[in-house]
């Protein structure tokens, strides 16, 4: 049972926890009949044995496995009895002292969910920007449809932008030499240093253009970069960009009866992209609103965990190549603003009584294997592997429950 609960800061706890002598003892007891039931002792008959035989040989190791047993159930009770919600596991202070027949005492330091004064969460005003689709909007996207489905074939002619074409190519820098045989190119690409695409310009199959370059810095070819090279190119072939007409033939090809019909479904699609927009503009002003109006400490494991989390995705993008100390530094205002949203939708969505149920965790899971192309068993293994379980997915269905809800109860100003 609880004895005392002592404050070392908004976000941490240290219990004085007492378990009593008869709660022990008969946990004990029912481990060692459990154990007399199986024990083969020679002599005796399985269930037989006397109890002082079994504790002569067994007593030991079920005391400890009692111990180990009954600590959790009285720390959860505790726990209750406090009104506190745990975010990391506990930290037993000073050992355990187990002696029979005796009480056990235990002292654990625990970090709590802190507790948020005057919670206010409804009537949030946000923008409800108008849904517009223009004609121009609906022709740059089938444009781009348009594009999906261009083919290339050869031709005798001046080379353009947007072209393909085949060179062989030979690149001399700081007295070295990087050539490479029937290598295609789309001319006027982004990432291709413009002396090069500019070279290519007007020249026709079977010529041969050389240019002084300047790469870039950043270039993608690491020992090119920032590099003044000669390159030649000879070009082998010329390949010119067909498009299709927009027509009730095209809208065919797209899966739909005409061309009415094609522009209908792309002005939905917009329509859709346009209100999810809308619709996660609304969840960043409730939360910024939430966040800047809420202040609270937050537990140290938690945004440790944030941190730790976004310095290694930084890294691994290789975004920054900054000093780890430096990184945590610069990241920290974002780790405790992240954090602070996982707790207020935590609290929000228990005082709401939201709640992700089995099924709406597997209807998720099967959305989101069929948007990757994954089976659902594939999918599962790669959350078990990387959280070690599927609490990580979880809790992003969670947070998403508890926004749509925020949304919900969010009142609607016109905006432009």
């Amino acid at each position: 049972m609880l004895k005392t609960v002592e404050d070392l800061s908004a976000t941490k706890k240290r219990l004085n926890i007492e378990i009593p002598t008869w709660a022990i003892e008969s946990k004990i007891k029912d481990s060692l009949e459990k154990v007399r039931q199986k024990a083969k002792i020679p002599g005796f008959r399985p269930g037989k044995t006397p109890m002082n035989i079994i504790e002569k040989h067994f007593g030991k190791s079920v005391e400890a496995e009692a111990v180990e047993k009954i600590i959790p159930e009285f720390y959860e009770q505790a726990i209750k009895e406090a009104g506190i919600v745990p975010v990391s596991r506990p930290v037993l202070d000073g050992g355990i002292d187990f002696r029979r027949h005796h009480p056990l005492s235990l002292v654990l330091t625990v970090e709590i969910r802190p507790k948020i004064e005057d919670l206010d969460y409804t009537n949030i005003q946000v923008k409800d920007t108008p849904i517009v689709v223009s004609d121009p909007e609906i022709d740059t996207s089938l444009e781009r449809m348009r594009e999906l489905k261009a083919t290339y074939e050869i031709a005798d002619k001046e080379i353009e932008t947007d072209d393909l074409i085949t060179v062989d190519y030979e690149i001399r820098y700081d007295d070295q030499t990087m050539s490479a045989k029937d290598q295609v190119l789309k001319v006027g690409v982004e990432g291709l240093p413009k002396e090069i695409t500019e070279s290519l310009k007007a020249k026709k199959a079977g010529e041969t253009v050389e240019v002084e370059v300047q790469f870039p810095e950043d270039f993608h070819v690491k020992n090119l970069a920032g590099k003044k090279a000669s390159v030649k190119n000879i070009i082998k072939a010329v390949k010119k960009k067909n498009l299709p007409a927009v027509d009730n033939e095209f809208a065919k090809d797209m899966g739909f009866e005409n061309l009415e019909g094609l522009r209908v479904g792309v002005k939905v699609e917009i329509e859709k992209a346009k209100k999810e927009q809308v619709l996660k503009t609304q969840r960043d002003e409730i939360l910024e609103k939430l966040v800047g109006e809420h202040d609270f400490d937050v537990p140290d494991s938690m945004l440790e965990k944030e941190l730790s989390a976004m310095v290694n995705e930084v890294k691994a993008a290789k975004k920054s190549d900054k000093d780890e100390a430096v990184l945590r530094a610069e990241l920290r205002p974002e780790a405790v603003k992240t954090v602070k949203v996982m707790i207020l939708l935590s609290v929000i969505g228990e005082k709401e009584g939201i709640t992700v149920t089995d099924e709406e965790l597997k209807e998720k899971i099967i959305d989101i294997s069929q948007r990757v192309s994954m089976s659902p068993e594939s999918l599962m293994k790669v959350y078990i592997q990387k959280d070690g379980s599927l609490d990580g997915l979880r809790n992003s269905l969670y947070g998403q429950k508890v926004m749509d809800f925020l949304v919900s109860k969010a009142t609607q100003v016109k905006g432009e």
